[in-house]
C-alpha cells in the first residue's frame, strides 16, 4: 500500500454543517512553524472529535478537498462568472456535444515532488467510473489522454451540462492511488497538486501549510488550523474570545456582528436549501409514517416559516420553492404548472388535516393522527450543538403538533448523524441541499432525486432514496441539452410535478450561510461587493479560494 494510505472506517455523507481581537489565534501554531499571525484558526462545525480522513471521496472526509486536492476549474456558485483555470487553462466542446477537450497546465507538481500530467486526469476518472459508490455526477464516458497535457472526455449523446461537473471534480494523483480502495480508505498524508500542504493531525485539531512550490505561488496566508469543539455555542464562544478566526454559523445578534466582535465582519449568501429529509422510499427499505407522501406533505403545510426564521435563524433564511429551483435567482426554471411556487410562509394546520384525512388518517385521542395502527409519529436526527436546526426542530415539533404530527429529535454526534443518514437509519433529518457546480436545478435534481439506493446501503448524494422513472428519464434528457435549449422547460416541468407530490425533501427555507471573519487580523476576505467565493468555510472548494486570497493585515 503506498506511504500515507491506511484503511479506514464506513462511509457517511458530508452535505452541510449548519475575529474579538486581532491579535492570533491564541492556539498556538500546530507544530508547523507559522507563526499567530500567519495562521488562520478555523471552526467548520464540527462538534466532537475528528476521524483522520483525507480520502475526497470519502463523505466521511474531514479536509483537503481544493486546498490539497485541486480541480480543473473552480465555479463559483455565489454569482455568475466565467470558471477560474486551476489545473485546467481551456476547454471546448465538439459541434454536437459529445467530446469535451480540456488543455492542463505544463507546470504543476505534485507535493511529493512527481509531476501532474493528463495520465492523473484520465486515473481520476476512470476510477469513478468504475466506482460508482463516489461516482456522484454519474460519469460514464471516456477520458483518453492526447498527450501530457491535453484530456478528451467522450460521450454517446450530448452532454453539456456534465462540464461543470466534470471540469470541477478534484484530482489525485495516480501514482499513488493505483492501489487505494476509494469507498473504505483514508489518506493519512494527502498528497495533491493545491496551494496547501497536510502538516499535523490531532483529534482536536489538525493542521496545513502553505505550499511553497505551488504553480501560482506560495500562499500569503502561511498556515491553516482547523478546530474541533462542542457546537455553535462554542463557535460563538470562541468567536468572542478572538481564538478562531473564521467561522460559518449563528452567533447572537448576527446582524450585528462588526459591532458586537470588533475586529470582525460578516457576509451572509442565500444558497444552501434547508429540508427534512425523508427515508421516503418503503420499496427501498425506509420505514415509519414519513414513506406515504401524504404524511410529508401535510408536515410542509404545517411549518411556519416566518416564526422558524425568527426564532432559529435570526432573520437571515429567505423563501424556497419546492421545486428546488432557487429563488429568485432561478425563477425562470420554475414551470408555470405549478401552482404555488414559493412555499408558505405561515402554518396552516387545517390543510395539513385535510391532506391527512384524505389519505385515510383518522386523528385519535391524543391528538395525533393515524392510520392502521401507525400514528403519524417522526422522529428528526440532527447534530448535537447544531444550536439553529435544534431551535428550529423545537418549533417545528410545536407547529407539528397543532397538525396532528408527533415530532421528537435525535441528537447525535456528526459521524453518528452523518452514518445514519448514508446508510437509511432515519425517518426525517435535518440537512441542507447544495445547488451544485454552477447555478442551475439541474444539479440539484440530479444530485438529490435520483439513483435510489436501498437501506443500509451507501447512498451518495440522494439520500431520501427517492425514485421517480420519470424524474430518472427527464433528468438524463437534460444531460443531452445545452443550457439555452427551451427544450428544457417542459423537462424541469415533468420534474417539479412529481417532486412537488411526492416531497422527498420537505422544503423549510433558503439558508441565509453567514461567516464572520477576522478582518483585523487578515485581508482579502469576500464581501457583498465581491463575492468572489461563496462565503461558508464547509464548502471546500469555496473556502480553498478564500484561503488563496488572504493576506495577513499589515502591521
Amino acid at each position: 500500500m503506498p506511504a500515507g494510505i491506511a484503511g479506514a472506517a464506513a462511509l457517511a455523507l458530508v452535505l452541510t454543517a449548519c475575529g474579538g481581537g486581532t491579535s492570533g489565534s491564541g492556539e498556538g501554531d500546530g507544530g508547523g512553524g507559522a507563526s499567530a499571525d500567519t495562521t488562520l484558526v478555523a471552526y467548520t462545525g464540527q462538534a466532537g472529535d475528528y476521524q483522520i480522513n483525507f480520502n475526497p471521496y470519502s463523505p466521511s472526509n474531514i479536509g483537503g478537498r481544493g486546498t490539497i486536492y485541486e480541480p480543473l476549474y473552480f465555479f463559483n456558485k455565489a454569482r455568475t462568472q466565467d470558471p477560474v483555470p486551476l489545473l485546467g487553462t481551456d476547454y471546448e466542446w465538439n459541434e454536437d456535444g459529445t467530446v469535451l477537450t480540456v488543455t492542463l497546465r505544463d507546470d504543476v507538481t505534485f507535493s511529493d515532488g512527481e509531476p501532474f500530467t493528463a495520465e492523473d486526469v484520465v486515473f481520476t476518472f476512470d476510477m469513478l467510473k468504475n466506482t460508482p459508490a463516489i461516482n456522484n455526477m454519474g460519469y460514464d464516458g471516456v477520458t483518453e489522454a492526447v498527450d501530457d497535457t491535453t484530456v478528451t472526455f467522450t460521450f454517446d449523446e450530448p452532454s453539456y451540462v456534465q462540464a461543470p461537473d466534470l471540469l470541477g471534480q478534484y484530482i489525485v494523483p495516480a501514482h499513488l492511488w493505483a492501489d487505494v480502495n476509494p469507498t473504505e480508505d483514508v489518506v493519512e498524508a494527502p498528497v495533491g497538486t493545491g496551494a496547501f500542504v497536510y502538516n499535523d493531525f490531532k483529534p482536536q485539531a489538525f493542521t496545513f501549510t502553505a505550499n511553497p512550490d505551488y504553480w501560482d505561488g506560495e500562499p500569503e496566508l502561511k498556515q491553516i488550523r482547523w478546530l474541533s469543539l462542542s457546537g455553535n455555542q462554542a463557535g460563538a464562544d470562541a468567536l468572542a474570545s478572538g481564538s478562531i478566526d473564521w467561522q460559518t454559523g449563528p452567533v447572537p445578534d448576527i446582524q450585528n456582528v462588526s459591532e458586537n466582535y470588533p475586529g470582525y465582519d460578516a457576509v451572509t449568501a442565500n444558497q444552501n436549501q434547508m429540508v427534512l429529509a425523508t427515508c421516503s422510499s418503503a420499496e427501498q427499505g425506509c420505514t415509519g409514517a414519513q414513506v406515504d407522501p401524504a404524511v410529508r406533505q401535510a408536515l410542509y403545510l404545517a411549518i411556519n416559516r416566518d416564526q422558524l426564521n425568527s426564532l432559529a435563524f435570526q432573520g437571515t433564511a429567505s423563501e424556497m420553492s419546492p421545486t428546488f429551483a432557487l429563488v429568485p435567482s432561478q425563477e425562470q426554471w420554475i414551470s408555470s404548472t405549478i401552482s404555488d411556487p414559493v412555499s408558505p410562509t405561515g402554518a396552516d394546520p387545517d390543510g395539513a388535516g385535510a391532506v391527512l384525512e384524505a389519505a385515510g388518517y383518522a386523528k385519535g385521542s391524543d391528538g395525533i393522527y393515524a392510520k392502521d395502527g401507525q400514528r403519524v409519529a417522526l422522529n428528526v436526527e440532527v447534530v448535537t450543538g447544531w444550536t439553529d436546526y435544534i431551535t428550529a426542530i423545537d418549533a417545528i415539533t410545536s407547529q407539528a403538533r397543532d397538525a396532528g404530527i408527533e415530532i421528537v429529535q435525535t441528537q447525535s454526534s456528526w459521524n453518528e448523524w452523518t452514518d445514519k443518514k448514508q446508510n437509511g437509519n432515519f425517518e426525517l433529518v435535518i440537512d441542507s441541499l447544495g445547488q451544485g457546480p454552477a447555478p442551475d436545478p439541474y444539479y440539484p435534481y440530479q444530485y438529490y432525486f435520483t439513483t435510489a439506493t436501498p437501506v443500509g446501503e451507501s447512498s451518495g448524494n440522494a439520500f431520501s432514496r427517492y425514485s421517480d422513472p420519470e424524474v430518472d428519464a427527464a433528468v438524463e434528457e437534460l444531460q443531452a441539452l445545452d443550457f439555452d435549449d427551451p427544450a428544457r422547460e417542459a423537462l424541469f416541468a415533468t420534474i417539479q410535478e412529481s417532486i412537488v407530490a411526492d416531497m422527498p425533501y420537505i422544503p423549510v427555507m433558503t439558508g441565509g450561510t453567514t461567516s464572520q471573519w477576522n478582518v483585523g487580523k487578515f485581508t482579502g476576505w469576500p464581501t457583498e461587493d465581491d463575492l468572489y467565493a461563496f462565503p461558508a468555510v464547509w464548502s471546500a472548494l469555496d473556502a480553498a479560494e478564500i484561503y488563496k486570497a488572504l493576506a495577513p493585515t499589515a502591521e
